[in-house]
This record gives structure tokens, sequence and C-alpha cells, in this order.
């Protein structure tokens, strides 16, 4: 039975890596000694020994040990051997050029799907749907596909902002960007806001966090909803 916590964030404004989700991510992984971390995001370009570290002292607060995947001379060794994952926030393009080039994709997707736990927080969120065509990052690696986890049957845009109505700005607004993306692609999107998450265990999926996310389907009005319906 699939066990995964997609997040919008891992950090709230004022409060440290992770601490809003620690309580959670107790139980989440109470059955779990070692979580295996995915750090191919790299936020802000750091090393994958420095992005390692965070989660490490993160994670200590629960008592769970972490180990790197990119510390294995074979991460596909790794992701075989792992008791639990966990793949970070960064660059969505950057993680899915890695996963696909190291051919990690289906392993990955494998072993989620046999009732391994998973985490992602944002980038790590975003590769769970069938595709990344919904993150909001800058593509500054181009990946040879842009196809994903599809552990669930639908996209997320983590860190969805609403339109601010007094702004003068002129731009698309991320809504605007999700109904443009209906006109090529069906698949429905979770507008995921920070602070909220779905937890999913087996085919029920609970929106869990502060407040109700936006729900986009191809031909429908966007709706907000503290279900979710797929």
């Amino acid at each position: 039975m699939k066990k995964i916590l997609l997040a919008s964030t891992s950090t709230l404004f004022g409060q440290s890596y992770l601490e809003y989700l620690l309580p959670e991510l107790a139980g989440f992984f109470s059955h779990t000694g070692t979580i295996t971390f995915i750090p191919y995001a790299r936020p802000g370009g750091i090393s994958h020994e420095d992005y390692t570290e965070l989660v490490t002292t993160a994670f200590a607060k629960i008592d769970k040990r972490v180990v790197g995947l990119h510390s294995f001379g074979d991460p596909r060794e790794g992701i075989a051997q792992a008791e639990a994952l966990f793949t970070g926030g960064g660059n969505t393009f950057l993680l899915v050029q890695q996963l696909h080039n190291l051919d990690l994709m289906q392993p990955l997707k494998e072993k989620i799907n046999e009732g391994t736990p998973y985490l992602g927080t944002s980038a790590g969120s975003n590769i769970a749907g069938p595709s990344m065509k919904t993150t909001n990052d800058m593509p500054i690696v181009h990946p040879p596909s842009f196809e994903t986890l599809g552990v669930v049957g639908f996209n997320l845009n983590p860190h969805y902002l609403d339109p601010d109505p007094n702004s003068t700005h002129k731009g698309e607004t991320r809504e605007t960007r999700i109904r443009e993306f209906h006109q090529q692609d069906k698949t429905p999107v979770i507008g995921l806001r920070e602070g909220d998450y779905i937890l999913i265990h087996g085919q029920e999926a609970t929106l869990k966090g502060v407040g109700t996310a936006r729900i986009f389907e191809a031909g429908k009005s966007p709706y907000e909803s503290r279900q979710i319906p797929f």
C-alpha cells in the first residue's frame, strides 16, 4: 500500500528546516530507522553533502538517521536498500534530469508503489505526478523527458499563490499558467499553498495543514477544497 507525503515547502517563514512537518513525520516514519535522501535538486546549487547535512540535522530531532543517495557507488542499489525515501526541494528540471540520467525514475517508482514511505517537498513533490510540467522552476538544464513518477494521478503546483486583486502587475498568474497547461494536457493539478501537504495511504489522499487547496480540472472552473478528489 502506497504511503506518500507531498508538501508544498520544506520551510515556513521564521522556522527551521522541516520544523512544521516534524510532528507528522515522526508518525509517518515511525517504523523507519534510516531515511534515504535524494539531494539532486540542489537548492541554490549547494553540494549534495551540504544538503544531506541539513536534512540529517532536521531528522535527528525525531531520532532518524539519514543517508544521502549520492553516497552510494550505485544509486540504484541505494534505492533498492532504502527503508524510506525523501526527495527535497530545489530545481525540478535539475532533479528530473539527474533521475533520468542515472536511470532511477523507474526503480524509484516501483519502490514507492511497493509501499516504501516517500516524502517529497517542493521539487520532490512535483515528481510524484505524471509529469513535471506544472513546476514553477526555471529550465536551468534540459532533462531528457518531462515524465516523472506517476505514483499519484495528479500534478502539483507547489508554493501556489493566489492572484492579488490590488496588484498592478500584468504578467500571468499561476492560475493562468495552469489553464494554459490544460490546453495541452488533461492531468488534474493541485495548487498547494505553503504550510499544506497531501498525505496518501493506498488510494486515499487527504489534505492536511492550514487551508484549502486550489483544484484545477480541464474544462472546469477551479475550486477550493480540503478534499483531494483523485
